[in-house]
C-alpha cells in the first residue's frame, strides 16, 4: 500500500565520511550507499582493506546497504565485443565489492541519451540494439547479481524519455534488474531537453523502482546541491514516491557530504522526510 510522509532517507557516502554519519545512520537504521569503489584505479588495487575499513565502521548496521557501481569511461552497451568484455569486468569487479561488504544494491549507468530519443527511431533495430548490447554485456553480470542477491538499478544520466530505460529493465525478466531516478539528472533533461519533469520519472518507474539519488540542481548542469539549492519541486517528487507499492531507496548524493543535515532539515521542514 502507499506510503505516508515524511518518508526515511538516507546517503551516498564515501568511505572517508562513515565515522562522521555513523551515529545518524544508525538511528533510523538508514539506507546507506558506499561511493569509494567505482573507479578503475581502486577496483584493480587493494579495494578490500577499504572493503574492510567500511566494514568495521559499520559494525551492527542493520540497514540497506548498496555500492555506487563502475562507470568511468564506457557505457554498457558497447557494439565492441572487446569493450563489453571489459565492461563485464568491471561490473563483475563490483559485485566483488557488493560481495565482501554484504551489499544488495549496485548502481549502473544507463546508456541512453538524447541522441538515441531523437535518431534511433529512425533504424529497424535501432531501440531493440541498445538492449541487445546491454544483454551481451551484462547477461553473465545479472545471473551473478541473481545468485548473490544484489539489485542492479540502472540509473538515468542523459535520458531524455523516462521509458526507454524502463523497457531496458523489463527486457532481463529478472528481480536483479530494477530502476534508479536520479533527480538532478531528471531535471537536467526538463531544462536542456525538454524531458519530462522529475515526478513523472518516478511514477514512470512506478514499481520498478528500487533507489532514487536525491540531488538538487538548477535544470542546467548536474550540481548535486543541497536540497532546497535549486529549482526541483519536492513536493512532486515525494508524493510520487510516497504513492509507490514498494519501498525504493532515498540516497541523498550531495556534492558536499557536510549538506546532509542542512538537506535533512528543508525535508523535514516540508514534511517530507525524516
Amino acid at each position: 500500500m502507499p506510503h505516508n510522509l515524511p518518508l526515511a532517507v538516507g546517503a551516498a557516502l564515501p568511505v572517508t565520511w562513515l565515522a562522521h554519519y555513523r551515529d545518524w545512520l544508525f538511528e533510523k537504521d538508514r539506507d546507506l550507499e558506499i561511493q569509494s569503489f567505482h573507479a578503475a584505479e581502486v577496483l584493480d588495487g587493494d579495494w578490500r582493506s577499504l572493503a574492510d575499513e567500511a566494514n568495521r565502521l559499520l559494525d551492527g548496521f542493520r540497514g540497506r546497504l548498496g555500492i555506487h557501481g563502475p562507470f568511468w569511461g564506457f557505457t554498457i552497451h558497447s557494439r565492441d565485443p572487446a569493450i563489453r568484455a571489459v565492461v563485464t569486468r568491471r561490473m563483475m569487479q563490483g559485485l566483488d565489492v557488493c560481495e565482501a561488504l554484504g551489499a544488495t544494491q549496485m548502481v549502473v549507468h544507463s546508456p541512453y541519451t538524447p541522441w538515441d530519443y531523437n535518431n534511433l527511431p529512425m533504424y529497424d533495430a535501432g531501440l531493440q540494439s541498445v538492449i541487445d548490447d546491454t544483454h551481451a554485456t551484462l547477461a553473465t553480470v545479472v545471473r551473478r547479481a541473481e545468485d548473490q542477491g544484489v539489485e542492479l538499478v540502472i540509473e538515468n544520466i542523459a535520458d531524455k524519455d523516462a521509458h526507454q530505460r524502463l523497457a531496458l529493465v523489463d527486457s532481463f525478466g529478472s528481480p536483479a534488474v530494477r530502476a534508479s531516478v536520479d533527480t538532478g539528472h531528471a531535471l537536467v533533461g526538463f531544462g536542456t531537453q525538454l524531458a519530462q519533469p522529475v515526478d513523472y520519472f518516478i511514477m514512470a518507474a512506478g514499481e520498478r523502482l528500487a533507489h532514487v539519488h536525491l540531488q538538487d540542481a538548477d535544470g542546467y548542469g548536474d550540481r548535486h546541491w543541497a536540497i532546497g539549492e535549486g529549482t526541483i519541486h519536492w513536493p512532486a517528487v515525494f508524493r510520487a514516491i510516497a504513492a509507490l507499492e514498494t519501498r525504493p531507496r532515498l540516497i541523498l548524493e550531495l556534492r558536499d557530504h557536510a549538506g546532509v543535515p542542512a538537506s535533512m532539515d528543508y525535508l523535514a521542514g516540508l514534511g517530507l522526510a525524516e
